[in-house]
């Protein structure tokens, strides 16, 4: 199975997220923390009509990660499409260009995706869904995968939709074990990851709510999912997958002012690396700026009083300003 010998049992991937996880930032990740398994695009919308430019294309996955063959190799193309989108050129646009990975974003809740029929939308439309999946595993000859919820408003598609993409030919399912209406409300049910497991022969990945090495042990033990799928757990911690590889035999004996310590060690790198990236790529101080916000909207969580911390950080006026609140976190 191509999808097992492309990431371990028991790994770690990074996910997508759209406007975080561009070619800039799967590079510094990449330098910083190559334990990470796997990596992803955020979602290429497939149009309604029309094709990508072949440089389009390339340039949403990143060139310089496509000629980088170990990187390239550890890196899946996520798109988005709908059953009325002009899917099948495209995708043959991707292959062509010697894309060997394709995931289909079944999972994104934006009001805005599910209103144009994309997205988790799709869970609640089975046939849209069905055609969608053929549309690409007809013409898409590489390694095909799927994210997903668990329903749109409710989990009553849940089996008939693992079982329809298993049997359209989806080589692998990430879950994340909420409904689209749930968005990030309460907790993911990860018994839903369980489920799933017992129901597919092809590898299941789960997703929701792992934020530490603990959540990771946990779901690995309470789920038996094939790996685990981390978005804002990764966007908090970066270099989790580092510190699972590093630990993961004495997990229990891991306590929180070691984590905090490697959070201190660990912050100043990263931000240089994604300064040193997105430079290479022409942003201004605003610009670095604002992206640095973003990046920080979970990263201050273990802090005491993280509240306040991250407060003062997003009140940054300049660049220069947050670097130097860096600087004296990192001397505390």
């Amino acid at each position: 199975m191509r999808y097992v010998s492309k990431i371990p049992k028991g790994s770690l991937l990074f996910a997508p997220m759209e406007g975080i996880t561009d070619e800039p930032y799967r590079m510094a990740i990449q330098e910083a923390f190559p334990e990470w398994s796997y990596l992803s695009t955020d979602f290429l919308r497939i149009p309604t009509n029309g094709e990508y430019s072949e440089k389009k294309i390339m340039e949403h996955f990143g060139e310089k990660i496509f000629q980088q063959t170990k990187v390239k190799n550890k890196t899946a193309y996520q798109i988005l499409t709908t059953a009325r989108a002009n899917t099948i050129p495209n995708i043959l646009k991707i292959e062509s260009l010697g894309f060997d990975h394709l995931d289909l974003n079944l999972g994104c809740p934006s009001r805005k995706v599910n209103g144009h029929h994309g997205g988790a939308y799709l869970l609640s439309d089975l046939v849209a869904l069905r055609k969608v999946i053929k549309d690409i595993r007809e013409n898409f000859s590489g390694l095909f995968t799927a994210k997903i919820r668990v329903g749109f408003k409710d989990d009553k598609n849940f089996v008939s939709i693992l079982k329809l993409l298993e049997d359209e030919g989806v080589e692998a399912i990430t879950l994340h074990g909420r409904t689209r209406d749930q968005m990030y409300e309460g907790r993911a049910n990860w018994s839903y990851i369980k489920e799933a497991v017992r129901q597919l022969s092809i590898p299941l990945i789960g997703n929701g709510d792992c934020w530490d090495l603990f959540d990771i042990e946990r779901m690995f033990d309470e789920t038996g999912c094939h790996a685990i799928m981390l978005g804002r757990g990764a966007l908090k911690t970066p270099w989790l997958a580092t510190l699972y590889e590093e630990n993961k035999d004495h997990i229990s004996h891991v306590n929180e002012d070691f984590l905090l310590h490697e959070r201190k060690r660990y912050l100043d790198y990263y931000f240089y690396l994604l300064e040193r990236n997105y430079r290479k790529k022409g942003l201004d101080d605003d610009q670095l700026l604002r992206r640095f916000k973003a990046f920080s909207r979970y990263i201050f969580d273990d802090y005491p009083n993280s509240e306040e911390l991250r407060s003062r950080f997003l009140r940054s006026r300049t660049l220069t300003e947050f670097q130097e609140r860096l600087d004296q976190l990192k001397s505390h």
